[in-house]
């Protein structure tokens, strides 16, 4: 296989994984919510908020690194306003992602099980900005620089 294909792949991949796994948490959480069963509820929050959430930074956190790396590869000249609306994109969702892991912390402290509806609201919010923030960081990413 052709080094620029895998690269193109090892960093499509990532991507699609972070999107998807973003998508398949917040249905998963809000279903969990709406059955009613505590028990069920804090320990899938236990498991988004241990396993899933780090794992889905690692895959961020690797977009950067090998879309560098494609780009350089192709030797495609970067434009200083792509570079800069790629980094600004990307610091948000961080930013995002935290206040995502917060809230979901807050979440699952509640002892007696009645989560106030704005701090449902603020994760859904969350979660939305997140998934929207991907697929423009995604569309930003996938136009050629100029």
């Amino acid at each position: 296989m052709e080094h620029y294909l895998l690269i193109r792949i090892l960093h499509a991949l990532p991507g699609i994984l972070l999107l998807l796994g973003v998508l398949a948490h917040a249905f998963m959480l809000w279903k969990a919510w709406r059955g009613g069963d505590r028990e069920v509820l804090q320990r899938k929050l236990q498991r988004t908020r241990t396993i899933s959430l780090p794992v889905f930074a690692v895959l961020a956190l690797s977009l950067p690194v090998s879309g560098w790396w494609m780009v350089n590869l192709a030797g495609w000249p970067l434009s200083q306003l792509w570079l800069l609306l790629g980094s600004i994109l990307f610091g948000v969702l961080m930013i995002v992602g935290l206040l995502l892991l917060g809230r979901l912390g807050a979440w699952q402290a509640q002892v007696d099980g009645v989560v106030p509806a704005k701090s449902l609201r603020l994760v859904m919010i969350y979660a939305a900005l997140i998934v929207v923030l991907l697929v423009v960081i995604m569309a930003v990413m996938g136009a050629k620089p100029v």
